[in-house]
């Protein structure tokens, strides 16, 4: 008896959730973008943290932040090579952002 070989490329899934509000219990797709907010043993709370607190782009935003300044407060001359490389890498990235944003972003004070 021959096995048969079966491939897909279809996704397991065809249907699409509608309510934006229950996108997190199910998993999100827009067009080919997905959204997966991860696995947690608290679905409810991580909504609610997106929801009141914010998003984790703005989570991450005030972390970089309080890093540089942090970084612009202590020295830094006895790391080694690779932690310079590392700090300055994260400073590279958060200048990245600071720059997206400041082309993405409406200047402050015009509404």
């Amino acid at each position: 008896m021959q096995k048969q070989f079966s491939f897909s490329l279809a996704p397991e899934q065809l249907w699409q959730a509608i309510n934006p509000w229950s996108f997190y219990q199910q998993g999100a797709q827009f067009g080919l973008i997905n959204i997966d907010l991860g696995a947690t043993a608290y679905p409810e709370t991580e909504q609610r943290i997106l929801d009141e607190v914010g998003s984790y782009g703005r989570q991450l935003g005030r972390i970089g932040d309080v890093l540089e300044v942090l970084l612009d407060h202590v020295r830094l001359e006895d790391l080694s090579p690779q932690e310079a490389d590392a700090i300055a890498i994260l400073r590279g990235q958060l200048a990245a952002v600071r720059k997206v944003k400041e082309r993405s972003l409406p200047a402050e004070g015009a509404a």
